[in-house]
């Protein structure tokens, strides 16, 4: 270890506007900052920036950062690397600010491997060592391979969210990268309600996703039809991010996002506006928790974790996912969790939770107690310093 501070340069893709910066912003929150300095570049002007000055760590907004992610669609993936190649021709200042500044790290970490190919640039270019963080599992076409391949080929090392991120890394690259597995920071939340959220008696439903088809977002209108068929119109989904759709979404959802309208037209469509709440953008997600009952993810990619469901379950609030991996959300603990997709029974299950509220808050203090000891601040940015000391050893 230097006798000096490590100096760590990170890069941010949302500015806070998501799961990924937030979580970057609790790790540099809880580091010993008398060993590890560091500076934040970030791609989108947002909330984050003014809670980084509040701990005096420096922060650059540079919109022209270029990203680019695989697609399970040959046709997005063309057009998606296709904008690449535009925004990466754009971004020659950057990447020559970017250079510069990398040459008073030690370590340079790439906060979303969205960002594969700009480190790929900066290997040879740079004495600083390269981290990144590993937040979502790809698919296993041609693209998501080459993408985890260059990755794991790329970077000195990798910070993954849970096991199963390391996993599909090493099914898809076919390698078995430098790796570590830290589970996100999250903090134990006791925020005042949302003022825009009814305080009656209805039960509530917080979902806190930017809306994309993978996340299942779309999924809580089929449960809230469920509902009603069931005659259960007394529950309330509490819906917090960006609901715009997009053109290439299927069937009706596609129509919509063709027209620039929201999720909350399909729902209107539907004949559900009494039971949805549609908040946009909210920079303090925890006062939406403390709203609501329960949190929901009805995830598409069956990946019951995350940011959004770390954060209900320190809000002490039951979470409701879908998938096979229960280290945070264990079905009749801490929540409600489907190995499939099947609405009606979705539905049934909630309407058991709205009807038994004492169970329904238990599984949120099974869930607190869940994240207080696998989330803890402190010793997950002991892990992360650990992480970047160990390689500005090497370097």
């Amino acid at each position: 270890m230097p006798g000096r501070p490590v100096h760590v340069l990170c890069l941010d893709i949302e500015g806070g506007h998501g799961g990924s910066s937030r979580s970057l912003y609790e790790s540099i929150a809880h580091l010993d900052r008398t060993e590890t300095e560091v500076s934040v570049w970030c791609k989108r002007e947002g909330p984050i920036q003014d809670k980084y000055r509040a701990l005096d760590v420096s922060t650059v907004v540079r919109p022209d950062m270029p990203k680019v992610s695989s697609l399970p669609r040959l046709s997005r993936n063309l057009y998606a690397y296709g904008l690449f190649v535009r925004d990466w021709l754009r971004a020659g200042g950057f990447r020559n600010a970017f250079l510069d500044a990398s040459r008073d790290a030690d370590v340079v970490h790439f906060n979303h491997e969205s960002l594969f190919l700009l480190a790929r640039w900066m290997k040879p270019r740079t004495r600083a060592m390269l981290s990144m963080h590993i937040r979502t599992n790809l698919y296993g076409t041609r693209f998501c391979r080459w993408q985890d391949r260059t990755i794991a080929q790329t970077l000195d090392h990798l910070v993954y969210i849970t096991e199963n991120e390391a996993s599909t890394m090493r099914d898809l690259s076919g390698l078995n990268p430098a790796g570590t597995v830290i589970y996100n920071i999250v903090e134990l939340s006791d925020a005042p309600p949302h003022p825009a959220v009814s305080t009656d008696s209805r039960f509530k439903i917080a979902c806190l996703s930017n809306y994309a088809w993978v996340r299942g977002i779309d999924r809580t209108v089929e449960i809230a039809a469920a509902l009603r068929d069931a005659g259960r119109d007394d529950v309330l989904f509490v819906m917090a991010g960006d609901m715009h759709l997009s053109r290439s979404l299927p069937g009706e959802l596609g129509k919509l996002g063709a027209a620039g309208k929201t999720l909350e037209a399909h729902v209107q469509e539907q004949g559900l506006s009494n039971m949805f709440l549609f908040l946009g953008h909210v920079g303090n997600p925890e006062s939406v928790l403390a709203s609501c009952d329960a949190l929901i993810k009805p995830t598409r990619e069956e990946n019951p974790w995350g940011r959004d469901i770390l954060e209900g379950l320190a809000a002490g609030k039951a979470a409701i996912s879908i998938g096979y991996y229960d280290r945070f959300v264990e079905d009749g603990v801490t929540g409600i969790l489907l190995n499939d997709y099947n609405c009606d029974e979705m539905a049934r299950r909630i309407a058991e939770l709205a009807d038994d509220r004492a169970r329904c808050r238990a599984y949120g203090e099974n869930g607190r107690n869940r994240v207080r000891e696998l989330c803890d601040g402190e010793a997950k940015a002991r892990e992360l310093a650990g992480v970047w000391h160990e390689l500005a050893g090497r370097g």
